[in-house]
């Protein structure tokens, strides 16, 4: 039967005339938390970026060193700079130059100005020392020049003062302090500049301020403010205020019952105002005071207790250098936070409760504006934030704030109601892990319990079990056309549920457990955009630290996560929920250096090693299985192995590497938990086998020599301790990121060291570099080498020959030029091994992700010539000594993914798929295909059209039969 033309023409019009199979699917299957870190309260505000229009952004410079400009609209990141990655000190500070498009950073030993609206760097300088304030001039005259800034320095034990130009950011004068004072905080106002410093010993410090002439830099005049019994540290002083709208000092006692104040420039005179109790004794001070210039000189001092908080302001005097209280706000329960802003010279209080906002201005206590409190639940209380009052009326204004709260988000507030929030919480992680969604009671498990009982229980139980099931035929029926379109439709899968943790067919919806610096845990939906599940505050970590986390592990088969940190302290949570299970406090148990899961004769667990890689005693039913690699006190690599002795196991200690004397060891990596391999051997062109060296126990060494600028790397058999590799690289950086990867039968790492050049007629060079080393058993194909006709093996004995020695592999290296640094290396996982691995690379000077395919770096690509035809189809081809990152390669496309410390990565279901999550101050996730998604069908894949043209081929089928039919008959006849 031949169809009719008209009908194969109308078949072939449902097809696409252009169809990809495999569509780009960035930004569908891949997910980006753009992260700042948490804001500090002395370096967020409201500014306008442009002089001439009323529009302003939200800056802030995190607790993590991110510099950034939020768009206070909708929440978005308008540019960011991450400066925290070179700083030497946490503090930074920021500061806006007003009537102008500039806003000044410092942090660690760097001043730099940037553009408000665009984030470019205008000018920047570096300085000895570490940053200790940062303030912009105050000018008489209203001109358009740009204004200096005053940048105060310790360096060397002294305090230096520059000024620098506001044009370039060169020094326009310097002024060294020769005492040990500790320099504090600088101010200024038109006439002077203050420079406050602590005057004593750690046992109690007098406020010295020394006066300079803001022309020269000279020094005027000097006074030292006696408060000894009140200061201990420089978070006791509570402000100093950076110009003439708060030309004070402010500190208290140490019962927290008087505020002590010095107007500055007021020699040795203190101002004692009284701080009013508030249900019970107070446990916290503030003050907050206005910025601008042309502001008055009001401020507000908010107190806290346990239960609640007031707040009161206060006026000063500048013409006869007094202060005195303008009125008190009320008292009112829970936490509070108060903000300020300023309107030209009006200055505006915004006060944050538990169920208002209200805002009052410095000159009297009249409410300007009140607003019911509208917050999303589970976003804690207040604890600082950043506000900017607009006057619409002569009676109405309107205010918006940047709050931020104890669980760590960042919400802004307008006019009492939530206009968005981040989750800054979620920056700083320090471990992460994957975890799998528990499944629930399946069929199989009920039909076996149905097997097992009596004829009539099991009818009864079948019966009762399909009653019940009718209570979820509504819902099947209406996601009935749903599971019909999206099987039809172009696309995956329908839309998961939010908040719905289920696990999908293909193996992409998991679980990431993360663990901040901070303190929190967090759960993350890979499968549903990396979503958050749930957070919870696992321990209080003080101001300035951070929480140290030795090991992060899920169990599978418990439903649990197990989090342990440096200091002893543990905590195990159910994984979907959050839910805590038990946890220790930080110093009720030993202190550790690291963890490792273990293979004990029960279960998997957390294995804690204590200090010097000392794992201590454990029950003989938790024994590991495998020989254990440490690090001893003095960097040296050790071997363990637990013998079990009645109820107990203890571990024995079986071989030792020590570096060379001028080495030390930066580095030690094996191969990932889950490492399978689906082919022992690389088939060549004439059909001949290389034998893969495949040793489950070995480790990659790491060690350089800081002094002789050399870099080593040892191939560790683990329970021997036998060197089974070794090499050394000269001319190496050793300041510079050294990242390895270890996985199969290759190993790979990245340096800045001297390039050995391929020919004598090139010269020697220094660059970024990649080093690929594949091991095999034999150099000669089909040849297993010296074990070949061993049927078992030992690293112990490795033949039947006493003191014979280990069997070495074969191994094939090649390096190749990267154009910048590495900063840590991964490999992808699969769940069978068959697809070909990807090596990722972080690029912290790119701020990305690449991923390097495994072809790249074959190190058997031939030198010098073209590859033959049995290499063509190996798949070889020639060597290029340079890699170019190709954009193609970049798993984060245009994305910038700053302050990323790891990336980890688990198999799919399906082979072809590997997940990766990288983590840091941002936080990425997406689906790689090394090998193509040669098992799933891409999402572009129109089915509609196949469907379509099945249908279109029946219809045609049913409509041409009974016609081709009754010719058959007439032909018959006229036959």
């Amino acid at each position: 039967m031949r169809l009719p033309t008209n009908l194969l023409y109308l078949t072939l019009s449902i097809l696409p005339s252009a169809f990809a199979v495999f569509a780009d699917e960035a930004y569908n299957v891949d997910y980006h938390y753009e992260l700042l870190g948490i804001p500090q309260p002395h370096t967020t505000f409201f500014h306008r970026p442009r002089k001439d229009e009323k529009a302003t952004l939200l800056y802030t410079l995190s607790d993590l060193g991110v510099l950034g400009a939020v768009n206070p609209g909708v929440g978005n990141v308008v540019w960011r700079q991450f400066l925290g990655q070179d700083a030497h000190s946490e503090t930074g500070f920021l500061r806006p130059v007003e009537g102008e498009n500039t806003v000044v950073s410092a942090i660690g030993s760097s001043v730099n100005a940037w553009d408000a609206m665009s984030g470019r760097e205008i000018w920047g300088n570096n300085f000895g020392g570490a940053i200790r304030d940062l303030e912009v001039l105050e000018t008489a005259t209203g001109n358009d020049e740009a204004r200096d800034v005053l940048a105060l320095f310790e360096e060397g034990g002294n305090a230096y003062l520059r000024m620098l130009k506001g044009t370039n950011g060169d020094v326009a004068w310097e002024y060294k302090d020769g005492s040990s004072d500790v320099p504090l905080q600088v101010s200024t106002n038109v006439r002077n500049v203050f420079v406050v410093s602590l005057h004593g010993s750690s046992g109690g410090y007098n406020l010295k301020v020394t006066i300079l002439d803001p022309v020269t830099g000279k020094r005027t005049n000097e006074y030292t403010l006696t408060t000894k019994a009140d200061i201990y540290a420089p978070e006791d002083v509570l402000l100093v205020g950076a110009n003439s709208a708060a030309p004070i000092i402010a500190w208290t006692d140490k019962p927290m019952k008087n505020l002590k104040v010095n107007i500055l420039g007021k020699t040795g005179d203190i101002q004692n105002l009284p701080l009013k109790e508030s249900d019970g004794e107070i446990t916290k001070v503030a003050l907050h005071a206005p910025h601008l210039v042309q502001s008055l000189p009001h401020f507000v001092v908010h107190s806290h207790s346990d239960v609640s908080n007031r707040a009161d302001v206060y006026h000063i005097d500048l013409s006869h250098k007094s202060i005195k209280l303008a009125y008190s706000l009320p008292k009112l329960p829970g936490q509070g936070a108060i903000s300020v802003s300023s309107q030209d010279a009006n200055v505006y209080f915004t006060r944050h409760t538990q169920d208002e906002v209200v805002v009052v201005s410095s000159a009297s206590h009249g409410i300007l504006g009140r607003w019911p409190l509208k917050l999303e639940k589970g976003r804690g209380s207040f604890v600082h934030g950043a506000s900017e009052v607009v006057q619409r009326t002569a009676d109405t204004y309107a205010v918006r704030s940047a709050v931020v709260t104890t669980d760590q988000d960042w919400v802004l507030v307008r006019n009492g109601a939530e206009g968005w929030s981040r989750l800054e919480g979620l920056s700083g992680i320090v471990a992460a892990t994957w975890a799998e969604i528990p499944e629930s009671e399946s069929l199989a498990k009920v039909l076996e319990v149905e097997a097992e009982s009596n004829p009539l229980s099991a009818y009864i139980h079948r019966v009762t079990r399909h009653i019940d099931d009718l209570q979820y035929l509504p819902d099947y029926l209406q996601n009935l056309p749903k599971r019909f379109l999206s099987s039809i439709l172009p696309g995956e899968s329908a839309p998961q549920k939010q908040g719905v943790l289920a696990r999908d067919n293909f193996g992409f919806n998991k679980l990431v457990i993360v663990a901040t610096q901070r303190g929190r845990l967090y759960g993350l939906d890979a499968g549903n955009q990396g979503s958050i599940v749930w957070s919870l505050g696992a321990f209080e970590i003080p101001a300035g630290k951070k929480w140290d986390v030795k090991g992060i592990w899920a169990s599978p088969s418990k439903g649990t996560t197990t989090v342990r940190g440096a200091e002893g302290e543990f905590i195990q949570v159910n994984t979907t929920t959050g839910e805590t299970i038990a946890s220790t406090t930080p110093g009720s148990a030993p202190v550790i250096q690291s963890t490792v899961v273990v293979d004990g004769p029960l279960q998997k667990w957390l294995l804690p090693i204590g200090t010097n890689g000392e794992p201590g005693q454990v029950p003989a039913v938790l024994a590991p299985k495998e020989y254990l690699v440490v690090q001893g006190k003095n960097g040296e690599v050790k071997g363990l192995k637990f013998e079990t002795k009645g109820d107990v196991a203890n571990p024995v200690v079986t071989w030792t590497f020590t570096p060379p004397a001028d080495h030390r060891v930066t580095g030690v990596v094996s191969r990932p938990a889950h490492d399978p391999v689906a082919s022992i051997g690389n088939v060549l062109g004439d059909r001949t086998v290389l034998y893969k060296y495949l040793n489950p126990n070995i480790v990659l060494v790491t060690t350089v020599s800081d002094e002789a600028s050399l870099a080593s790397f040892y191939l560790l058999d683990t329970v021997s301790g036998d060197i089974l590799y070794s090499t050394i690289h000269e001319g190496v950086d050793t300041k510079q990121p050294i990242a390895s990867a270890l996985t199969e039968n290759w190993f790979s790492y990245s340096l800045w060291a001297d390039i050995t050049p391929t020919t004598d007629a090139l010269p020697a060079s220094k660059g970024y570099q990649i080093i690929i080393s594949e091991m095999y058993e034999s150099q000669i194909p089909n040849d297993r080498g010296p074990l070949d006709s061993v049927p078992e093996s030992s690293s112990l004995e490795p033949s039947d020959i006493p003191n014979a020695e280990p069997a070495l592999p074969h191994v094939i290296t090649q390096s190749f030029l990267i154009p910048e640094a590495i900063g840590h290396m991964s490999v992808t996982e699969t769940r069978q091994g068959i697809t070909t691995r990807q090596l990722l690379c972080t690029l912290p000077s790119s701020n990305a992700i690449v991923g390097i395919p495994r072809t790249v770096l074959d190190p058997r690509r031939p030198v010098g010539r073209d590859p033959t035809p049995a290499e063509l189809e190996e798949g070889l081809y020639r060597y290029h000594p340079v890699i170019e990152f190709d954009p193609k390669l970049i798993l984060t496309h245009k994305r910038e993914v700053i302050g990323v410390k790891d990336v980890i990565t688990s198999p799919a279901i399906l082979e072809s798929t590997s997940l990766v999550f990288a983590y840091g101050i941002d936080v990425f996730g997406t689906r790689v295909t090394p090998s193509f998604a040669f098992d799933i069908l891409g999402k572009g894949f129109n089915k509609l059209s196949l469907v379509s043209t099945v249908i279109a081929l029946w219809v045609g089928v049913v409509v041409l039969a009974p016609m081709v039919r009754r010719k058959q008959i007439n032909g018959r006849w006229m036959a």
